[in-house]
């Protein structure tokens, strides 16, 4: 019933048919000005992850404020007065930008051992490198060997320095989960683009200080952007190389310029109208599914060569036969070979909706829907098209004897023994490096040396502390008040309740156990910069001649100290009001031999049976724990991804040669081809 359908309506109204897919065509080709790229960290998420949701509540409690940084390597020494004037003038011409909220340098650091006043007055009157009355020399050294500043704003060495580029939050977006979707994909769409513009501006700012020395940008908003431009760029370079490669193929094979024009015709009815699909459907193509045009490129003409042969070896066999007849022997004899290919293709990429990864899942139905959409066209736009096709031009040169295939041939037929034994080798060694097999990789090496993210992350990770978050979150029991008499600080008024609640959170018990955390975490070599109260702490206790500090002490001078030191430098540390205290540790991402799921699991198994943490006393959170989850579910599922393919091709095997033997012959080759695969992964 369906072969008659096909032949009626499909083969017998080929202008009809034409006209059809031409409105199709045009109609897809609309809604592709919908088609959109995502490089958002979203897109590299678990969906529903609980650390996700775990680190966006610690981002609201301790304030997160996107950023970009920039590192500043001066041609003079850092702090000469040539170094100090350009980068003063480079700080002010990126504040002026209408999208910075402010810019914080090396100059903008308080120095409060500069001067023999008291402690408070320091506090409230304190300088910086750009005031003209300070010593500059002693200003850089009180900064450079600063437990909070060292290694953050300023390289250990003293050659290279931070600057850190503040956005203003977008308005539009407090209020956007009680938007719809659709202006929900608008505040986005807008993001990007001011994103890109902010992102072009500031380039031009740093191309014109590119005198003044080596200055590198860097950050989560520049790597977003330019991951869209390396998608676009992909989408291109591929595509238009998988196009020139199909032209020379279909060249090689026909020899003719029609029979080249006709395949290529269906491989642009097949992507404009997926692309359109994809805008209709509101579906961003991301770094997972950015080669998703060339795969239909090539999967689409596979199919279209595999029909176009066939017609004209049967126009060769049946030289008078018409070309309707030709066409319908054509296709009732391709249509169930290229279905049962297209359907244990299609069974491939569905394995990947069972990764928790949401644009793997939307590749596996991106590229089952551009499987389904090629077959169609295959079977309807090229026997139209091969209608209108001059008779003179339907002639097919077959290559008889080809060195290639017959060398197999005789290698299958006379080496049967060093088959089977170069196979199973491949087998053994292939279980072993499964065996082996680690889900690593460093963020830094997906990108080529001479990036700007290459350059600026790798500099960053070097000099200023390392790249990848990782947030450790202490939390403390509640206790009953206890009051100290250690009061140093009475002189400086009364407190009222607030303040009082303040003054006492800071017990002992409290800071050693930050600080005990602390140097853990500082003594480990994955770690860079580790930032925490205790960093505070340390700072306090050189101000004070390096007199540790009582627990009363600690708290009068919190509530003492400026709100504008307070902001920067304290709160995003401790969380009176949670009883909690967070560590911020930065780890080196470029470092040789890193292995975050170990490292994570070395840290959680040392606060507790190192440190005597109660298992509810402290988590881990951040990006790195985020992109750990991800490696580890890519890994699981890849694993379960290769069950359910071999499962499924077995199954279409079973169907087409409904014998057991030669299906499970036919699964050991992709077998084997699989296996092999993870083991180059293991010594690569």
């Amino acid at each position: 019933m369906i072969t008659r359908f096909y032949q009626n309506i499909i083969l017998k109204n080929p202008i009809l048919i034409f006209v059809l897919l031409v409105i199709a065509l045009i109609n897809f080709g609309y809604y592709s000005k919908d088609f959109r790229l995502d490089a958002s960290s979203d897109t590299l998420l678990i969906e529903g992850d609980p650390d996700l949701v775990y680190l966006q509540e610690i981002s609201e409690r301790y304030g997160s404020k996107e950023f970009l940084i920039l590192t500043y390597t001066p041609k003079e020494g850092m702090i000469s007065e040539s170094s100090i004037n350009n980068l003063l003038s480079l700080k002010y011409k990126i504040q002026s930008l209408d999208w910075v909220h402010n810019v914080v340098t090396l100059l903008d650091i308080p120095l409060l051992n500069n001067s023999q006043a008291p402690l408070q007055e320091r506090l409230e009157n304190f300088k910086t490198l750009k005031d003209e009355d300070v010593d500059k020399e002693r200003g850089f050294k009180e900064i450079l060997s600063s437990p909070v500043f060292r290694n953050f704003v300023i390289s250990e060495d003293g050659k290279t320095s931070g600057i850190i580029v503040y956005i203003k939050k977008n308005e539009q977006l407090r209020n956007i989960e009680n938007k719809s979707e659709k202006d929900k994909e608008n505040y986005r769409d807008q993001i990007k683009k001011q994103n890109h513009k902010n992102i072009l501006e500031i380039r031009d700012v740093i191309k014109s200080y590119e005198d003044i020395g080596k200055i590198h940008l860097g950050g989560i908003p520049m790597i977003a952007d330019d991951m869209m431009t390396f998608i676009k760029s992909d989408i291109i370079v591929f595509g238009l190389g998988v196009l020139l490669f199909i032209i020379i193929t279909l060249w090689y094979v026909f020899r003719k310029i029609i029979w080249i024009i006709v395949p290529i015709s269906s491989c642009f009815f097949s992507v404009v109208i997926m692309t359109g699909l994809l805008g209709l459907l509101g579906w961003k193509v991301t770094v997972i599914s950015s080669n998703f045009i060339a795969l239909m490129l090539i999967l689409t003409m596979a199919m279209n060569i595999h029909m176009s042969t066939r017609f004209l070896q049967l126009r060769e066999n049946f030289p008078n036969k018409n070309i309707f007849d030709l066409i319908s022997l054509t296709t009732s004899k391709m249509f169930w070979p290229i279905l049962y290919t297209v359907l244990t293709t299609i069974i491939a990429f569905l394995s990947l909706i069972f990764s928790q990864i949401k644009p793997i899942i939307d590749f596996g139905w991106m590229m089952t829907m551009g499987l389904i959409t090629s077959f169609i066209i295959t079977f309807t736009l090229l026997p139209t098209l091969i209608n209108f096709v001059p008779k003179k031009n339907i002639s097919f040169n077959e290559y008889r004897d080809s060195k290639i295939t017959s060398f197999f041939a005789s290698i299958s037929q006379k080496k049967q023994k060093l088959i089977f034994i170069l196979s199973g080798l491949i087998v053994i060694l292939s279980l072993i490096g499964i065996s082996r097999l680690e889900v690593e990789n460093s963020f830094i090496n997906y990108f080529n040396k001479n990036t700007e993210i290459y350059k600026g992350m790798k500099l960053i990770d070097e000099k200023l502390g390392g790249t990848t978050p990782l947030e450790v979150i202490i939390k403390f029991p509640k206790k009953s008040k206890t009051k100290t008499d250690d009061d140093e600080f009475e002189d400086w008024g009364d407190e009222n309740d607030d303040e009082n609640n303040e003054k006492y959170w800071f017990t002992k018990d409290k800071v050693d156990k930050i600080s005990s955390v602390h140097n853990y975490l500082d003594n480990l070599p994955e770690v860079g910069k580790v930032l925490s109260f205790s960093s505070i702490i340390d700072v306090a206790t050189l101000l004070n001649n390096n007199k540790p500090l009582g627990t009363l002490e600690m708290g009068v001078l919190y509530s003492k100290i400026p709100e504008s030191i307070k902001t920067e430098i304290v709160d995003p540390y401790i969380s009176i009001k949670d009883n909690e205290a967070r560590i911020n540790v930065r780890i080196i991402d470029s470092k040789e031999n890193l292995r975050r799921n170990d490292l994570i699991k070395k840290i959680n198994y040392d606060l507790k049976n190192k440190l005597g943490l109660d298992e509810k006393e402290f988590k881990l959170a951040g990006v790195l724990i985020l992109f750990n989850n991800l490696l580890q579910s890519l890994f699981k599922s890849q694993i379960l991804t290769l069950g359910l393919v071999m499962l499924g091709i077995f199954i279409m095997f079973l169907i087409l040669f409904k014998n057991l033997k030669l299906s499970l012959i036919g699964v050991v080759p992709n077998f084997i081809a699989a296996f092999f695969y993870f083991r180059n992964n293991w010594f690569t």
